[in-house]
This record gives C-alpha cells, structure tokens and sequence, in this order.
C-alpha cells in the first residue's frame, strides 16, 4: 500500500529501532511508496512513511533492494554532494562516501556483508542517516 510521505522533522530526527521478522509487513508498503514516486525518489527508510524501524528499500538500477538493520562499517574517499529529500523541501550539502561496506538483513533476514560504489552507495548513506535521525 502506498503510505504518505512522514514530514514531522520530529519524528524524523528519532533514530529508528532494531527491524525483526514482525517487520515484514513495513518491506509491502516501503515499495509499493518508492515505486509510487520513481519519478523523483530512488530510496527510501521506514521512517518516511512513518514506521521508525531499521529498514531500508532502494532501486539499483535494475532491482529494488531491501536492507534490514543496514549499517555503514567502512567507507572510503569522502566527496561532497547536493540531495535533496522526499521529506524536506529543498536540497542540502553533505559529505558522502565512493565506496563503502554495509553489513545488513536481506528479505529472509539472513545477514550479509556486501560493498557498494558510486550512486548506489550514495543512496544507501542517505538512507541509512534517516535511520540514524540525521536529517539531509
């Protein structure tokens, strides 16, 4: 089900809690909202549709991919780049990482270790600083 977009920086600046199988259900609705604004959207975290759970969901290009309980635990040769949020109105500078090591949840809940570069990283990072409370 597509949910509205959650836009209390409130809520958005709380770091999100630990995702478990009971999560599931969150994975529908957080592709069903990305899918819903691919026009302008190529990520998203739980907390934008209001459900503060450490999930994640993001187009590769060729896939959606969700990430349970994703954290960043390297990255390498800093850059600075422009985004802008579904959540907040305009764009803002941050410091973003070439590549980097997630380790992560897949959708069977199974962990993994995986590296990503480039744009995909980039939206991972993103991603993951909802989950954190840090707004961008």
């Amino acid at each position: 089900m597509k949910r509205p977009i959650m836009q209390d920086v409130f809520f958005l600046s709380r770091p999100s809690v630990r995702a478990t199988a009971k999560d599931r259900n969150v994975t529908k609705d957080l592709l069903d909202t990305l899918q819903a604004n691919a026009d302008r959207c190529v990520g998203m975290a739980a907390n934008m549709i209001g459900v503060s759970k450490r999930i994640i969901v993001f187009h590769d290009g060729r896939h959606d991919i969700v990430m349970y309980n994703p954290v960043i635990i390297a990255k390498k040769e800093p850059y600075t780049a422009e985004e802008g949020c579904l959540s907040l109105t305009g764009t803002r500078t941050t410091t973003r990482y070439q590549q980097i090591t997630v380790a992560y949840q897949d959708g069977q809940l199974r962990q993994q270790r995986e590296d990503f570069s480039g744009f995909v990283a980039q939206i991972i990072q993103h991603e993951c600083d909802h989950l954190e409370g840090i707004i961008i």
